[in-house]
C-alpha cells in the first residue's frame, strides 16, 4: 500500500504555534500546590463553558459517589441525555409544519408506515455490516428500496458472531457501546431495543501487571458534569499516577480544552493527525509515565496499536467526546450476539419498508457503462450456484477498504478518491474466547490489561445476559501485541495464541487463575479489520459521495467524525442516505427528508434527535462486588 508522506520528528520551530499554547518550561518552578490550583481553576472554567453546549449537560444527579453499580433512571440514562423536546426539533427547519415533522420522525422509529415505499428508486448496497445496514435502513425510511447483497451467511461484518456446536456464541471482537455514541443510541431507540444495552457503572478499570491480582479504578462521580467528572476521576485515583504527574497531565490537556472552548476543537483535533499520540504528548510536556501507564491501554483499545503507531487525532477525538459529554465514557454491553440482537432488527425494519437483504450473494464485478458509471453489479448467488446481474438506480459499497480496493474498476483507479484508498489498510485483529471450568472473575465491566499481549477483556459470564453463568467464566479478550506486532500472530495456530493468552492471564492474576482449566476455546482472526489509523491517514479517507454520479461509499473508513468505530459505521450510513437523496437524479423528485442525528456540522447539518428517548432501566446489572478476580 502507498505510504503517507513521512512525518518528521517534531521540532521547536515547526511546532511553535502549538507549543505556545502548551505549558512553558519556565512554569516548572511554580509550587505544586499553586500549579494544581491553577489547572483546576482553568479546567473548571472551561467545563462551565463546555457543559452549556454538551449533549449531556442537562443530566444532573443528586446521588453521592459510590462504587456499587448504579441503577439507571430517567435522569441519568445516556438515552435521557440525548433527548430533545418537540419544539427544539421543530425549530430546525421552517419549511415544513410540525405535523409533517412528527410524521417523518415516526417513519424512522417504525410507528408509522413509510409513504410509497420504494417509490424514489432502487439502491444496491454491497455488504451487510453496520454501515451497509445503516445505509439501507435510512434509505428505506425516506422512500428508497435498498437491495443488500452480503457475501457471507452471517450479518454484521466486523460485529459478526457465530454459534458453536454447544450453542455458545463467539464474536469477531469485544464490542463496547459508549454514551458518546449518539447515532448508535438513536438507532437503538428507533428500533425499540434500548433495553438490550446493559449499561455498566461509570468507571474505567485497569489491571496492574506490577501488582498481580490487583486493579486500579477511575470512578466518574455521577453528580458532576463533564469534564469535572473526569478530572475528579483522575484526581481520586492513587495507584497509577503521582500528584506531580497528574498536574503535568492537566496542563498538557489545556490546549485541547482551550481549543474546544474557543470553538476550534474539531479543527484542532484533525490538525494533530500529523503526529503520533506519543509525539503529541511529548510536545506538550506530559509525563512519559502517563502514556505508558494509561494511554498505552487506551491506544490498544481504540486501535489495537501502541501510542507511537497511532495518530494523535484518534485519542484526542475520544478525549474530546469524554471532556464534553458527562456520560460519554460510560460503557454498555449488548445483551447477546450482535447479529441477533442488533443487526436482525435492522434487517426486519428494512424488509418491512420494502427492502431486501440477500445473504450468500457475493459481489463478483462492478460493471461500467460507456460513460464510466455503474451499469450493474455481477453477483454470485451461492444458494443456487448461479450468477446474475443486479441493476439499480444507485450503488453503495459498504465493503471494508481492503476488499473495496480489489473491486475498483480499472477505469476508476486514477480518480482521486479511489487512488488515495491505497493510503489506507486494515489492521490485524485477534479475538480470543476461553471457557473455564471455574469462576475466576466477578468484574461486571470492561477491563484494560496494560500487558504486552492483551488489549481489553471482559468476563462475558458477568457482563452479558445471554452468556451469564454464575459458576464458570467465559473470558473474551482482544489479543494485541504492542511490542512485536499482532501481524506475526495471525499465522500462528489457535492453540499457540490461547497458550500465550493463558500465560499472560496467569502472570496478571496468578492466585485467581490457579486451578482453572480450559474447557474449550475459540479464536477469531481478522487479518484486515478497521483501517490502521497511523499518523497522516486522515487525508486518505474518502467522502461518501464519489465523482461517479451513481456510486457511493459507506464504512467507518470514510470521512465522518467518529473514525473507525461502530458509531462511525452507523453515521457513515446516514451520510450516504443524505448524499443519495440530494443527488441530481433524485433531488427533483421529492423534497429532501431530514434524517435526524449527530453529524458534527457535516455539510451544515443540524444536530438533532427525535423525541423518542425514554427512560431506560438496566434490568440485568447485578449488585456489584468489589471488582477483581475471585
Amino acid at each position: 500500500s502507498a505510504e503517507a508522506p513521512p512525518h518528521k520528528e517534531p521540532t521547536p520551530a515547526m511546532d511553535a504555534p502549538l507549543l505556545s499554547r502548551a505549558r512553558p518550561a519556565s512554569r516548572s518552578w511554580l509550587p505544586k500546590a499553586f500549579a494544581c490550583a491553577a489547572a483546576a481553576l482553568v479546567m473548571a472554567a472551561a467545563s462551565f463553558h463546555m457543559s452549556k453546549s454538551s449533549l449531556s449537560a442537562q443530566v444532573q444527579s443528586k446521588t453521592r459517589i459510590r462504587t456499587s453499580t448504579p441503577v439507571l433512571t430517567r435522569q441519568n440514562s445516556p438515552f435521557r441525555s440525548l433527548q430533545r423536546n418537540v419544539n427544539a426539533f421543530s425549530k430546525t427547519k421552517t419549511n415544513r409544519d410540525l405535523s409533517q415533522k412528527m410524521a417523518m420522525r415516526s417513519t424512522f422509529d417504525g410507528t408509522s408506515p413509510v409513504p410509497n415505499p420504494g417509490s424514489r428508486g432502487t439502491v444496491a448496497v454491497i455488504g451487510a455490516g453496520l454501515a451497509g445496514l445503516s445505509t439501507s435502513k435510512y434509505l428505506s425510511e425516506i422512500g428508497f428500496k435498498p437491495i443488500v447483497v452480503e457475501a457471507r451467511d452471517v450479518l454484521g461484518g466486523k460485529v459478526a458472531a457465530w454459534q458453536d456446536e454447544d450453542g455458545d456464541w463467539y464474536e469477531t471482537g469485544l464490542h463496547i457501546f459508549f454514551g458518546a455514541y449518539p447515532n448508535m443510541l438513536q438507532l437503538f431507540g428507533e428500533l425499540g431495543i434500548k433495553d438490550r444495552l446493559q449499561w455498566k457503572e461509570h468507571t474505567m478499570i485497569f489491571a496492574l501487571p506490577e501488582k498481580p491480582g490487583q486493579f486500579s479504578r477511575f470512578d466518574f462521580p455521577t453528580f458532576l458534569p463533564a469534564p469535572l467528572n473526569g478530572i475528579v476521576a483522575i484526581l481520586l485515583n492513587t495507584e497509577m499516577l503521582s500528584w506531580a504527574e497528574k498536574v503535568q497531565f492537566a496542563f498538557a490537556l489545556l490546549p485541547v480544552i482551550w481549543e474546544e472552548v474557543s470553538g476550534n476543537g474539531q479543527k484542532y483535533v484533525e490538525e494533530m493527525d500529523k503526529y503520533s499520540f506519543s509525539e503529541y504528548m511529548t510536545m506538550l510536556g506530559a509525563p512519559k509515565r502517563v502514556v505508558d501507564e494509561v494511554f498505552i491501554a487506551m491506544s490498544k483499545a481504540l486501535a489495537f496499536v501502541k501510542p507511537e503507531d497511532l495518530s494523535a487525532t484518534i485519542v484526542l477525538t475520544a478525549l474530546n467526546r469524554f471532556l464534553k459529554e458527562t456520560e460519554g465514557s460510560k460503557m454498555a454491553f449488548l445483551d447477546g450476539a450482535p447479529p441477533e440482537r442488533l443487526c436482525k432488527p435492522m434487517v426486519e425494519r428494512i424488509e418491512k419498508n420494502g427492502g431486501e437483504v440477500r445473504m450468500k450473494n457475493p459481489l463478483r464485478e462492478i460493471v461500467l457503462d460507456d460513460q464510466g458509471n455503474v451499469d450493474h453489479l455481477k453477483i454470485a448467488d451461492l444458494n443456487t450456484g448461479k450468477t446474475y446481474d443486479l441493476k439499480a438506480d444507485a450503488y453503495v459499497s459498504s465493503m471494508p477498504v481492503d476488499i473495496l480496493k480489489k473491486f475498483v474498476p480499472e477505469q476508476w483507479k486514477e480518480k482521486e478518491e479511489f487512488k488515495k484508498l491505497d493510503g489506507l489498510e486494515g489492521i490485524p485483529v485477534i479475538n480470543v474466547h476461553v471457557w473455564l471450568d471455574k469462576k475466576v472473575c466477578n468484574v461486571d465491566q470492561l477491563m484494560f490489561s496494560r500487558s504486552k499481549l492483551l488489549s481489553v477483556y471482559a468476563d462475558m459470564s458477568n457482563t452479558c445476559k445471554e452468556y451469564f453463568d454464575k459458576d464458570k467464566s467465559m473470558l473474551e479478550l482482544v489479543f494485541a501485541d504492542h511490542v512485536d506486532g499482532t501481524e506475526k500472530w495471525i499465522g500462528k495456530s489457535d492453540q499457540d495464541i490461547v497458550d500465550a493468552t493463558m500465560d499472560e492471564l496467569n502472570k496478571l492474576f496468578p492466585k485467581d487463575m490457579q486451578g482453572a482449566n480450559v474447557l474449550k476455546y475459540k479464536v477469531v482472526k481478522t487479518p484486515r479489520s478497521v483501517y490502521w489509523s497511523k499518523p497522516g491517514r486522515q487525508q486518505y479517507r474518502p467522502a461518501q459521495k464519489t465523482s461517479v454520479p451513481n456510486f457511493f461509499l459507506a464504512g467507518d473508513f470514510t470521512m465522518q467524525k467518529y473514525l473507525a468505530s461502530m458509531e462511525g459505521a452507523i453515521l457513515s450510513g446516514k451520510q450516504v442516505a443524505e448524499e443519495i437523496q440530494r443527488a441530481p437524479k433524485f433531488s427533483g423528485q421529492y423534497p429532501a427528508t431530514d434524517i435526524p442525528g449527530v453529524y458534527g456540522g457535516w455539510k451544515g447539518k443540524t444536530d438533532v434527535f427525535p423525541d423518542n428517548f425514554g427512560p431506560k432501566e438496566d434490568k440485568y446489572n447485578k449488585e456489584s462486588k468489589q471488582p477483581g478476580f475471585v
